[in-house]
C-alpha cells in the first residue's frame, strides 16, 4: 500500500518503513506525527482519490531527526547598478519514518446540527482579528505574506504582540493557517520583533545577517 500525502506544503509518495526528508516541522524527535491531508491511497489495483483529500485517511509516521540540507548559494545582481549580494542557504529539514497508512481512522467532521451551534462561537472569536492598522510584519525574517496575514487574521498584527508571544504559539497559528506555512521555522520572530517594535533596525538586521534557515547561528 501507498500513499501520495501532502507534508509541510510538499506532496510525497509515501510506503510503510519509508524514511521522508521534508521541511522542517515543529514536533520534537521521537514523538509520533499523523498526516491527514491524503490526497491518494494506492493497495494494489485499488485506487482511492480525494476531492482533493480522502476523508477519514491518515498517514501516521515517527519524526527521527531535525537537520539541515546541503547549501544552495543564492546570487542576486542587478545590471548597471552595482548590486551584487551572495548568500547560502541551507534549509532547514526533518528525517520522518512512516509508520502506517490508514484509509479510515481520522476524527469524523461534526455534524450538521452541532456545526450550527458552534456557528456564534465563531462569530464570538471574529472580534480578535486586527481592526487598527497593523505592522509591516513583513519586516521578519521568514515572514512572507501569507504568513504575515495569518499572524494578523490570529491577532498578532503588532510588531509587540509578536515579541510577546512564543515560537511554539506562533507556529501552530501558522500551520493552523495552511499546511504550506508549516514548515516556517519561527524561533527567533519573538526577537525580531521585540528589535523592530524598539525601532532597532540595526540590530535587526545585524540579527537576520546571522540567521540560517530561520536558525541563529
Amino acid at each position: 500500500m501507498y500513499a501520495i500525502v501532502e507534508i509541510a506544503g510538499h506532496q510525497f509518495k509515501v510506503e510503510k518503513d519509508q524514511r521522508v526528508f521534508v521541511n522542517r516541522l515543529s514536533t520534537e524527535e521521537g514523538k509520533k506525527v499523523d498526516f491527514d491531508n491524503v490526497l491518494l491511497i494506492g493497495d494494489g489495483d485499488n485506487i482511492t482519490l480525494g476531492a482533493p483529500a480522502i476523508d477519514g485517511a491518515l498517514v501516521g509516521a515517527k519524526v527521527l531527526r531535525h537537520l539541515k540540507g546541503d547549501k544552495v548559494i543564492v546570487f542576486k545582481k542587478k545590471r548597471r547598478k552595482g548590486y551584487r549580494v551572495k548568500n547560502g542557504h541551507r534549509q532547514s529539514l526533518t528525517e520522518i519514518v512512516i509508520e502506517g497508512i490508514t484509509a479510515s481512522g481520522a476524527k469524523k467532521a461534526a455534524p450538521k446540527k452541532e456545526a450550527k451551534k458552534a456557528e456564534p462561537k465563531a462569530e464570538k472569536a471574529a472580534p480578535k482579528k486586527a481592526t487598527g492598522k497593523a505592522d509591516d510584519l513583513k519586516k521578519i525574517e521568514g515572514a512572507g505574506p501569507k504568513a504575515a496575514e495569518a499572524l494578523v487574521n490570529a491577532g498578532f498584527e503588532t510588531f509587540e504582540k509578536i515579541a510577546a508571544a512564543k515560537p511554539e504559539e506562533l507556529s501552530t497559528v501558522l500551520t493552523e493557517a495552511s499546511s504550506r506555512l508549516a514548515h516556517i521555522v519561527t524561533d527567533t520572530w519573538p526577537k525580531q520583533a521585540k528589535l523592530a517594535a524598539d525601532g532597532k533596525w540595526d540590530e535587526l538586521q545585524e540579527l537576520q545577517d546571522r540567521l540560517d534557515g530561520g536558525i541563529e547561528k
